[in-house]
């Protein structure tokens, strides 16, 4: 598979990396064009692949051109790769909340995937929701999503509405689940607990849980019930937890990031 990447930036570093390991193509056959000096002469270093500045040069000869710039840098790329695209070549974008109506138009192009990975496919261990033109033929959806799966799990939607909310859920998630920790380990340095074992209490504490939930079966509320003796500690503390509008305050927030989503793409 040839592969050129347009933005050489964390998650693009990520895919390639996947795509080596996962052995889905060779560095001769990747090339990843990007703005900074010094990020193409790393990545070239570290995987032995081309590097460019010139993102006409880099989309020349590949089959998949995967888009990993930020949202707010379409609005320069799209002039300059318009109309510069084979009938045949498959775009995956995962640009957060830039539909696929914008890509189209934008690029004079159809075969278009739309995805959403996250930050932990730095480690494999991310999630993707992705959709697709009508136009792009079953090979290139089974390039897309072994891209996709090399850098952890993939859902396929027939609907791209889906795709700006799982931006708000999962793309964005990384961050709410670091934000209760950072929260979580400073409310055991305030009980009294040292800094570095309130951390790693609190980390092993969500990695475990998160394992027993997979693993269990049973339905989150379940194992909440299990660890919530009545009148216990756990009691207590959920029972702030919903004095402050914990709940409510969650669905705030992926609303805020569905409907921030929905902008950058345009949309209201």
């Amino acid at each position: 598979m040839k592969i050129a990447f347009i933005g050489g930036g964390v998650m693009g570093e990520a895919i390639v990396s996947a795509i080596l390991d996962k052995r889905l193509s060779r560095p001769p056959s990747i090339t990843v064009s990007d703005v900074s000096q010094a990020r193409r002469q790393y990545l070239e270093q570290k995987f032995g692949i081309a590097v460019t500045d010139d993102n006409r040069l880099a989309i020349a000869k590949a089959e998949v051109v995967l888009l990993a710039i930020k949202p707010q840098s379409l609005a320069e790329l799209l002039p300059e790769l318009n109309g510069q695209f084979k009938p045949g070549q498959l775009v995956l974008s995962i640009i957060a909340g830039v539909n696929i109506g914008t890509l189209r138009r934008g690029l004079s192009h159809n075969r278009v995937v739309r995805a959403m990975p996250n930050t932990p496919a730095q480690i494999g261990e991310g999630i993707s929701v992705w959709t697709a033109t009508a136009e792009v033929t079953e090979m290139q959806k089974r390039w897309a999503g072994s891209i996709l799966s090399a850098i952890g799990q993939q859902i396929y939607v027939d609907d791209e509405k889906y795709l700006n909310m799982a931006t708000a859920l999962s793309g964005s998630g990384p961050a709410y689940f670091f934000l209760f920790i950072e929260a979580l380990a400073a409310a055991g340095e305030q009980i009294g607990l040292p800094a570095d074992m309130a951390q790693q209490l609190v980390l092993q504490t969500m990695l475990g849980s998160g394992h027993l939930l997979q693993k269990s079966g049973k339905e989150p509320a379940e194992l909440r019930r299990m660890v919530t003796s009545p009148g216990g500690t756990t009691a207590a503390a959920l029972a702030e937890l919903e004095k402050g509008g914990f709940n409510n305050l969650v669905e705030r927030a992926v609303s805020a990031a569905y409907k921030r989503a929905k902008e950058l793409g345009g949309e209201q």
